[in-house]
């Protein structure tokens, strides 16, 4: 049997603390962070969709993924991945190597999304540049599969390409395109030679069950333990599916009210006690109104 991949686990897709005048708001990271740990995230990916990651500049997301080491002093093992995708070339490598001179795990790259048509060849070669020239030996790379958003798919054809290429650096992918066909064929032709991270709480199960890696996803912000319990279980060849469903519930009740960073960030308020954090422009503030609302159905599962 393969050896399980060093980074796999269960993540969390961080929101990004802001103040009230849209700056961000560095004094919450680590506490924030450590919160994760607490719930039983083996770590947490900064500045991917949840994070509002391409709403921050270079300079911003550099300043956070630094001050965000600090819970590495409560938390030595706590894994730390970054999100440092760009449309720029340049600004993607920048970034990549920050994370990685910082003392990142990982980076979780999304495709330059732009240029919706570019080709397979084209993305191949702006992924292998990227990583020839920003990932040192030891660390490691993931793609960011989420087309609906991001517009540029990651063909199964190109994630070979790159496997053959970079057989260490190239990790896998996080796969947040909610397709059980892609799971399945993710599983069926990479095994676990590919490390995949399943974005969707909903299918942590399923992936699992295709040779995925574990998950980095929204609701690991407020039910990382529930992810954990499904991870462990499986981890112990035990029945997940009651822990799963669990998950299912939950997430049922949020997703009609994607995206999720201000929901997630009004129920990170509600439930834990930390500020009300913003939301960057063009997204929207939760409407007290419908947060009351998730509130009261999450409430009446959490208390079943």
């Amino acid at each position: 049997m393969t050896a399980r991949h060093p980074l796999a686990g269960i993540y969390a897709a961080a929101l990004t603390p802001l103040r009230n005048d849209l700056t961000l708001a560095p004094e919450h990271v680590v506490s924030f962070l450590n919160h994760l740990a607490a719930l039983g995230a083996h770590g947490a990916l900064l500045f991917g969709t949840t994070g509002e990651g391409p709403s921050f500049s270079a300079p911003e997301r550099r300043d956070v993924l630094l001050t965000a080491l600090g819970v590495r002093q409560t938390h030595p093992d706590f894994r730390l991945l970054a999100g440092t995708g760009s449309p720029s070339l340049d600004e993607s490598i920048t970034l990549t190597r920050a994370a990685f001179d910082f003392g990142y795990d990982g980076v979780v790259v999304l495709p330059p999304y732009y240029y919706r048509n570019a080709p397979d060849d084209g993305l191949f070669n702006w992924f292998d540049i990227l990583i020839r020239n920003a990932v040192p030996e030891g660390g490691y790379l993931l793609g960011y599969h989420i087309p609906a958003i991001s517009g540029v798919p990651l063909s199964l054809d190109l994630l070979a390409r790159l496997k053959d290429a970079h057989p260490q650096k190239f990790a896998g992918i996080k796969d947040s395109s909610s397709d059980q066909a892609y799971t399945v064929a993710l599983g069926g032709r990479f095994g676990k030679d590919l490390l995949v991270f399943n974005g969707n709480d909903g299918l942590l199960l399923h992936a699992l069950e295709h040779h995925a890696g574990g998950a980095i996803t929204a609701l690991a912000n407020i039910y990382a333990d529930l992810l954990r319990q499904v991870w462990n279980i499986y981890q112990q060849d035990g029945d997940a599916i009651e822990a799963q469903e669990a998950l299912d519930r939950r997430r049922k009740i949020l997703d009609p009210h994607k995206p999720f960073p201000s929901v997630i960030k009004a129920l990170a308020a509600r439930k834990f006690g930390f500020p009300r954090w913003p939301v960057k422009p063009p997204l929207l503030d939760f409407p007290d109104e419908l947060l009351e609302q998730v509130w009261q159905e999450l409430s009446a599962l959490d208390h079943a």
